[in-house]
């Protein structure tokens, strides 16, 4: 049974290197992370004609996943909930994380296509684009049928980026609820700004606070939670001693882990904050930073799930981010990683 089961909004990524006049086109920023609207739509069909487009298994919580899976290099070491649709993008989905070795569990919804996203590539900083289509449809349902449910109650660590909280938060706390009584870690990931200015979600955030084991931000995302929660700080070490110290509701204490780009993580617990180092490379080897974050969480994840201690789940983030940044989109070698736990 899984070790690690990640619950999200699974979508195929239509990956390219565009230029700036292709995001002022759509109104897009570099860096940015937005939800597409009904002018964005031209874009996927843009992306899909380019001659260099790749087509890549994606989705934040599904890229940490299949990065965890890689890393532990274990048979269906993790698993993977989402919706998706009865498509060929679905078919590829699939087909890569079989051959990534992800036990998938997705929701059909046979109405609405699969969800997607354009990954628009602009030197090594990406825009995102996402059309979540059927990923939006996911249902509480799906996780209490049975074979799903044992998933749920048997897995060591269960993940979900933040982005899930646009589309199920019923099934967030159900397997957040089911990880107290298993004693399992529950993870969550703040994932983008807009969920923290945006009040419903917000609020949702801070209900499921108190039962989150490991809570994983960026700079920026620690910012923005701090602003809506009127803290007036940029101190991201005082950002994550407050956050590590709102009182869980199950026993035990938070771990905070804030990432920096190419700054050490900062790690906080029980008020105690230590920096840990991420694996610089040259910039002629920095290939896209798309899945840097996802691929740090998903490294991170792999040593969680092996009992060890947060030293060195940083060490195997720092190091599965560092190999991710060197390919396009969220992808690894065919290769088993160089790294022994």
């Amino acid at each position: 049974m899984a070790k690690i089961l990640g619950m999200g909004n699974p979508l195929l990524d239509v990956s390219d290197s565009v230029d700036k006049d292709l995001l002022d086109k759509y109104g897009l920023e570099s860096g940015g992370i937005i939800l597409a609207e009904e002018k964005h739509q031209p874009l996927f069909e843009e992306m899909a004609k380019r001659p260099g487009v790749q087509y890549i298994a994606g989705g934040a919580t599904q890229n940490s996943i299949r990065v965890a899976q890689w890393m532990l290099q274990e048979p269906c070491a993790t698993a993977y909930m989402g919706c998706i649709g009865q498509d060929n993008f679905a078919d590829t989905m699939k087909a890569c994380c079989e051959k990534d070795g992800v036990k998938t569990a997705y929701m059909v919804d046979t109405s609405t296509p699969t969800g997607s996203c354009a990954v628009c590539i602009l030197g090594v900083e990406r825009s995102l684009c996402t059309n979540l289509m059927a990923a939006n449809n996911f249902t509480i349902d799906h996780v209490k049928e049975p074979a799903n449910m044992e998933l749920v109650q048997k897995a060591k660590v269960i993940y979900s980026a933040g982005f899930f909280i646009t589309v199920s938060t019923d099934s967030m706390k159900l397997a957040a609820h089911e990880a107290a009584k298993s004693g399992a870690k529950y993870c969550l990931n703040l994932s983008a700004p807009f969920l923290m200015q945006v009040p419903p979600f917000k609020a949702f955030i801070s209900e499921i606070l108190p039962m989150v084991d490991f809570l994983f931000c960026n700079e920026t995302e620690a910012a923005t939670f701090a602003e809506t929660e009127g803290w007036e700080t940029a101190d991201l070490s005082f950002i994550a001693t407050r956050l590590s110290l709102v009182p869980m509701a199950k026993g035990g204490h938070r771990t905070v882990v804030i990432t920096q780009g190419g700054d050490p993580a900062l790690v906080a617990f029980r008020g105690h904050v230590t920096h840990h180092p991420i694996i610089m490379l040259p910039k002629e080897k920095l290939v896209d930073t798309n899945g840097a974050g996802d691929a740090y969480v998903g490294g991170f994840l792999a040593a969680l799930s092996k009992d060890l201690p947060v030293e060195e789940c940083c060490k195997a983030g720092a190091y599965s981010a560092s190999i991710i940044v060197q390919h396009s989109g969220c992808t690894f070698p065919a290769s088993a990683p160089d790294y022994k736990f």
